[in-house]
């Protein structure tokens, strides 16, 4: 199990907020009671369910002490939970079930999806944004590397990688117990100074199980390196210097009558 650093984690905090906001701003509540963040990391989309829906009581819940530390230093106004969100139930059901990148981390989605929206109360609404860019450069090249002749004898144990469906799957098992569905995606260019902002990036996700899994910092550092070797021609600079890092993720909403 990755062990989560919000300090990493923020360093892209305008960036990793955005989708949130996007999120927010499409559920077509204007003023839920109980609001829930599964899986809120720091707070920082926490923080944007409080500015979409100032009146709301907020329950932060994620399963890092790390990271709910940072949340309750950050928001002590707020309440935070520590729980898996895979098995999270409750008996008093929320008007909003959000989550921010966040159950791509979470296995079975069949079963976890139902059951989170079994927790929505009536005319209330569940909320979630994924990641969908398993396949775009970044993630690639780390499953290639770690295969390779050169690394794949050098992990001590699997790393954990991302789960997320494809549309049609959530859209299949929302269908037949929502009262609506609305699924899109989007394609955020962002801009970043250089590749090694990229490797930053991910080393406050998709990278940290990875580097976890290998015996010590030296080979986490050779791992690095060769990372970005490989990373470095997919990513030519603009004429600023800069470069534009492409990041695809998947909304769903569904609403209960």
């Amino acid at each position: 199990m990755p062990t989560w650093n919000s300090e990493q984690y923020l360093k892209f905090a305008g960036e990793r907020t955005r989708p949130a906001h996007d999120l927010a701003a499409r559920v077509a509540l204007e003023s839920p009671r109980r609001v829930i963040d599964l899986g809120c990391g720091p707070g920082n989309s926490t923080a944007v369910l409080a500015q979409r829906w100032p009146g709301a009581q907020l329950t932060g819940l994620d399963s890092s002490p790390a990271m709910l530390a940072t949340a309750r230093k950050d928001y002590p106004q707020w309440y935070w939970m520590e729980s898996d969100i895979a098995t999270w139930a409750t008996d008093q059901p929320f008007d909003v079930v959000f989550s921010n990148a966040a159950m791509q981390w979470v296995a079975d989605h069949d079963n976890v999806v139902p059951r989170q929206f079994a927790q929505v109360a009536p005319g209330g609404a569940w909320a979630m944004q994924i990641p969908a860019n398993l396949g775009a450069p970044p993630h690639r090249i780390i499953r290639e590397l770690a295969s390779s002749a050169a690394w794949r004898d050098k992990f001590h144990f699997p790393a954990r990688e991302w789960r997320p469906e494809a549309p049609p799957f959530y859209y299949n098992v929302l269908a037949p117990l929502a009262a609506r569905v609305d699924i899109w995606e989007t394609e955020y260019l962002h801009v970043l100074p250089n590749v090694d902002a990229i490797i930053e990036w991910y080393r406050g996700t998709g990278l940290r199980p990875w580097l976890e899994a290998l015996a010590d910092d030296q080979a986490r550092v050779r791992f690095l390196e060769d990372y970005r070797a490989a990373l470095a021609p997919e990513f030519p600079p603009q004429r600023d210097g800069k470069i534009l890092f492409p990041f695809r993720r998947l909304f769903v909403i569904a609403y209960r009558d």
